[in-house]
């Protein structure tokens, strides 16, 4: 009966304000027409809100209700909520995370004004043969950017603020009297207090001079401040850190296994201070017995702490070309949770056996009190291993036996998963080096070798069969997810390989790991391999965070998880303290009720935060290497085609910089691009360009300010 009420009122309120044109009418006066006293205009209020709700009346910054004038024209559309993601041409899409739907590509003329990265409600206009879904923004539900970072221009009454994100298309309008004394050509962070329209700029305050972009470390501050990036700590934070001890306490020794006696080193880089895991390694003739000892950091962050909410917050450790932004304070981080050499420390270890196929025949996950013997360098172990180099051999020849164990054991591991499926993409990442100044010197990838290969393949049993004793235990968890490659864009690049000659084995409708696997296999050495692996990575979805146990698809593992890197990861130090709760004997009804309430939040947290680091990092290592090339300008390089476009090719140089060669350069014919066949096609000369193929270009130009680098052929 009430429903029957509401609807019929919400009609009759919906006549009235569609009876008065766009002519704006306050709550009191709709009222006042209906004949409700006060006492009736909570049932007021719930109706209009339902019908903005609903898209079908909006109200203006006067707070007067008008008829929407998208009302009529929306009405019977399936009303969706979602994000919208502005595009620096004035047109935006709208992502649905939540719902897992398709994309909607918003039009210029039907954003509604709507803000990047805005809550909104769209409505979905009916797709196009060929073209994708298109949609109209009906109402904006929650401004979610609130601070912008920019570029201060100052005029006599008034000042702009550009801003760095080109996806925020209009300058911010910044009033003399909230400047904060900003100076031209500096960076600030602008505090926005209205969005605007069609008709007005944005307009905000300052509230942060970060300084102009030639002074040491502003452009990645500014980067960092535009991701939201916590930078300081809370005093709040600090001072429960500042309470945590600098040492092993007597009374934490209780219920813990004492292996302070085994042999057992940390294997890093030369710059790392948050040491947070240590391996072991011995063989008794037929099984290896390998002890991975994880920093155990939920002895000092407790559930629900200052600590613990502020490291839920970050998620993660950034890690920015000339600064790393850690989860939890140095105290920490780098003292009592790192596995520092020659310090009695607290880990949780997971012991396991390997026989001589890579498979765990029998583990234990435990609580530990361990010492490390020696701080081990990634470096200093490859040339151990690799190159024999006998002052090293001689300086560490207690520990040279158990290194060749861990590079035989390595071995196997790495060759159990290669069999099993797991698809090894070798795209290498960028080191770039500063100078005291901050100015990039030099770019150049990452070294891999037999240390990293070794300690990589350690941290994965360890994850897996961490996630394998938790999935069967059926204790709620977290674990670490990637799913099958979409069925549509997986099978447009099959079709492709099959296409260059290649044979494609695919037993069943979803392609299996091992089957990609054996196609990167087929392609290796061939002039098509650099092309066929791009493709293939490009299909697969990004991996993330769940509460589900579904497997890894890139591992072709069916049991996963983080569980190695709690310093940096909140993921890690979640599961830490379900481990910790089960061995104890705490996981009664109440605790499991507790973990079933949070970790679907957890997940979703961390997942976030985990993508807002990796664009951080990502926009950061753009900046310098535009910085680097700027100073290149006119010099010549070897490339790889690495993406193709409508509008130019993408080629990579063997220091992983990658730069545009505009369309519009290449003089020598007319391109047309050939989506199916990743190319573009000259017009007249039939000239061919396409992903992996080797070009040579010359440094045209970059842009400091949008973080590009543009080639020409030569």
């Amino acid at each position: 009966m009430k429903r029957q009420l509401l609807k019929n009122r919400k009609k009759m309120i919906y006549d009235l304000i569609c009876s008065r044109g766009y002519v704006p009418m306050r709550m009191k006066e709709i009222a006042m027409l209906l004949q409700l006293p006060k006492g009736k205009r909570s049932d007021l209020i719930e109706v209009l809100d339902s019908l903005e709700k609903d898209g079908k009346i909006y109200k203006n910054e006067r707070g007067r209700y008008m008829k929407s004038k998208a009302a009529k024209r929306d009405r019977g559309k399936q009303v969706m909520e979602g994000i919208f993601i502005s595009h620096p041409r004035g047109f935006g899409f709208v992502e649905f995370p939540d719902s897992g739907e398709e994309d909607l590509f918003i039009p210029e003329k039907n954003t509604g004004y709507a803000f990047h990265q805005d809550r909104v409600q769209v409505t979905a206009e009916p797709a196009k043969t060929g073209t994708k879904r298109e949609g109209r923004v009906v109402k904006i539900l929650e401004h979610t950017i609130t601070e912008v970072i920019g570029v201060y221009q100052e005029s006599r009454n008034f000042g702009f603020v550009i801003p760095d994100n080109q996806r925020i298309l209009q300058d911010i309008f910044i009033p003399k009297e909230h400047t904060m004394g900003a100076k031209d050509g500096q960076k600030v962070v602008v505090k926005l207090t209205r969005y605007g329209d069609g008709h007005k700029s944005p307009e905000g305050r300052v509230q942060e001079i970060l300084g102009y972009m030639d002074e040491k470390g502003v452009d990645i501050l500014s980067v960092a401040k535009s991701y939201n990036i916590p930078m300081e700590f809370p005093e709040r934070v600090m001072n429960q850190a500042e309470r945590t001890p600098d040492h092993v306490l007597e009374s934490d020794f209780a219920g813990r296994q004492d292996l302070r006696g085994w042999q057992m080193v940390t294997i890093d880089g030369e710059d790392a201070k948050d040491l947070d895991d240590a391996v072991s390694v011995t063989f008794d003739g037929e099984f290896y017995h390998l002890g991975v000892h994880i920093a155990d950091v939920s002895n000092y962050v407790q559930g629900g702490s200052a600590l613990d909410r502020e490291a839920l917050k970050r998620g993660t450790s950034v890690y920015l070309v000339d600064r790393v932004i850690p989860m939890l304070p140095k105290r920490l981080s780098n003292g009592i949770c790192s596995l520092n050499a020659g310090e009695d420390r607290l880990a949780l270890s997971c012991l396991m056996k390997v026989n001589g196929r890579g498979r765990v025949v029998d583990h234990e996950i435990a609580e530990t009190v361990i010492r490390v013997d020696r701080r081990m360098s990634y470096t200093q172990v490859k040339k151990i291993l690799e190159d024999k180099d006998e002052a090293l051999c001689r300086e560490y020849a207690d520990f040279v036996p158990m290194f060749t164990r861990m590079a035989e054991l390595s071995r196997i591991l790495r060759a159990n998963r290669s069999q099993r499926g797991a698809i090894d993409f070798e795209f290498p990442e960028s080191k770039i080096l500063l100078d005291d100044s901050g100015f990039p010197v030099d770019i150049k990838p990452y070294e891999r070798n037999v240390a990293t290969d070794l300690i990589e393949d350690f941290m994965l049993l360890a994850n897996e069969t961490v996630a394998k004793e938790y999935c069967k235990k059926e204790i709620p968890f977290l674990y670490r997810t990637h799913e099958n490659p979409d069925l549509e864009k997986m099978e447009g690049v099959l079709s492709f390989v099959r296409s260059q000659g290649f044979e494609v084995q695919k037993q069943s409708e979803e392609i299996t790991p091992a089957e990609i696997q054996k196609i990167l296999e087929e392609v290796e050495d061939s002039p098509m391999e650099p092309l066929i692996s791009r493709l293939l990575l490009r299909s697969m979805k990004q991996a993330k965070y769940t509460t589900g146990c579904s497997g890894h698809f890139g591992l072709a593992a069916k049991y996963y998880c983080h569980f190695t890197s709690p310093i940096r990861r909140y993921p890690d130090l979640q599961i830490h303290r379900i481990i910790r709760d089960d061995l104890r004997g705490r996981l009664k009804e109440e605790r499991i009720e507790h973990y079933v309430g949070i970790l679907e939040d957890v997940a979703k947290q961390c997942s976030s935060t985990e993508r807002r680091a990796e664009e951080a990092e990502r926009e950061t290592d753009k900046l310098k290497k535009a910085q680097y090339m700027l100073a290149r300008v006119g010099q010549e390089f070897d490339g790889v085609i690495s993406g193709v476009t409508g509008w130019g090719i993408y080629v990579e140089l063997p220091n992983t910089v990658e730069g545009l060669v505009h369309m519009n350069t290449m003089y020598d014919d007319f391109y047309i691009f050939d989506e199916e066949q990743y190319q573009i096609v000259g017009e007249r000369t039939k000239k061919t360009y396409r992903l992996g193929q080797k070009v040579r270009i010359r440094m045209e130009n970059a842009d400091l300010f949008a973080k590009t680098i543009d080639f020409v052929l030569v």
